[in-house]
């Protein structure tokens, strides 16, 4: 394989490293593997999920994603996504990785480059795909001196996604081969829309008759208390109005049903099959695997784990690609762009306390204000969607060829 002088500088310095492998976190698994590269935890969630959707395509297709050395696990990580540290950049770890992961194609996310590791992987013919390149870094900040390694190290990719114009412009000027240049957009987190049993969904709807409702998802034990005091506020504007709550943790199901019954709560337990009459005014979920049914049901969500501090909240794209309007909490960090994402769009708001979420309440549950925020929110859960079908399709393709080559 040619080097330029640049990548050829850059690894006699890697030589000289000092050797950090990095420990298998499982053997590899049977069949096809593909590996996702992400430069931090924040963006884990994201590529996994792509990842994920990629799978489910594709029968038999395992997953593994790595973060940069002394990275701490992500949070929020599919079960079936394997993650480790990525070794070092020394030849004799990235040999290590590569001899025990055998990838059959990579998805590499920008805009921090790692040569070593590319170079290493592009000499056993594995394709990587480039994408959200953004303004291109070395991850080794070591490397001071000597000539630049990046557009070598590009030229060593299957295909580069650029997030925008400017990027691709700036692609242009580094790669001769521009038929590996794809102009796509930022690779946005998604969230799949959550399945309910459309049966269950007929005979919900059926015993509502069109009676107004909001929902209090993913819930902690200290906040109910707060949920019940402004469901109680708003039953005097609405006094038909009912109140869904799903706590975070299914075991706490048993602890909110006797603190609901103890205040006074007339509630339809839906885990023992209760339905709600005319007197209910509480219905409790303890499976989160309902939530798919309650977000169809709700035009409003209250999303829980937000109320309290360093607690980082929920997914708030799950009751959005659904079409519930978004009310949270200030703690919401393991999350925030997609947060920010819906509040800029006018698809969620932020409450502090009982006052403002009753303040919150009184607007949103208006038809016309509810139907915005849930356009406004279904908009955005979308517009990352094709993004990702780009990627998706180009690694179908990509592990096609891999598949083909003997």
């Amino acid at each position: 394989m040619p080097r330029s002088l640049g990548l050829s500088a850059y690894l006699a310095f890697a030589r000289r490293l000092p050797s950090a492998p990095a420990t298998p976190a499982a053997p590899r698994p049977t069949g096809e593997l593909l590996w996702l590269h992400c430069p931090d935890a924040g963006t884990a969630r994201t590529v996994a999920h792509l990842g994920q959707r990629l799978a489910a395509q594709r029968p038999g297709l395992s997953l593994l994603l790595t973060t940069p050395p002394d990275t701490a696990q992500p949070n929020g990580l599919p079960e079936a996504v394997i993650w480790q540290e990525c070794p070092s950049e020394n030849p004799d770890d990235v040999r290590a990785f590569l001899d025990h992961w055998r990838p059959d194609a990579g998805l590499w996310l920008g805009p921090y480059l790692r040569p070593a590791l590319i170079h290493g992987s592009a000499r056993r013919a594995l394709p990587l795909l480039f994408v959200d390149t953004g303004e291109l870094l070395l991850e080794n900040r070591r490397w001071r001196l000597g000539p630049d390694p990046i557009r070598p190290t590009l030229a060593l990719f299957h295909a580069i996604l650029a997030p925008n114009a400017d990027a691709m412009l700036r692609l242009r000027k580094l790669v001769p081969d521009t038929e590996r240049l794809h102009e796509s957009g930022p690779l946005l987190e998604e969230c799949p829309a959550l399945p309910c049993n459309e049966t269950d969904l007929e005979d919900i709807s059926q015993a509502l008759g069109g009676r107004p409702a909001w929902l209090a998802a993913r819930i902690q034990p200290s906040e109910l208390s707060p949920i019940l005091a402004a469901h109680r506020a708003m039953l005097r504007l609405s006094h038909r109005l009912l109140l869904i709550v799903v706590p975070a943790n299914s075991a706490d199901a048993d602890a909110f049903l006797d603190a609901c019954r103890e205040s006074g709560w007339r509630v339809a337990n839906w885990d023992d099959g209760d339905f709600p009459d005319d007197k209910t005014r509480v219905i409790l979920s303890g499976d989160p695997h309902e939530l798919g049914l309650w977000y169809r049901v709700a035009p409003v969500t209250f999303l829980g784990t937000s109320l309290i501090p360093k607690q980082g909240g929920q997914n708030p794209l799950e009751p959005a690609a659904l079409g519930s309007a978004v009310l949270y909490g200030p703690s919401i960090r393991s999350h925030l762009d997609a947060y920010s994402r819906l509040a800029e769009a006018g698809a969620a708001r932020i409450v502090r306390d009982v006052d403002s979420l009753v303040s919150a309440l009184g607007q949103v549950l208006a038809p016309d204000v509810t139907a915005r925020m849930a356009h406004a929110g279904w908009e955005i859960v979308s517009e990352g969607a094709e993004v990702s079908d780009q990627i998706i399709a180009l690694l179908q393709d990509t592990l096609d060829m891999s598949e083909a080559t003997p």
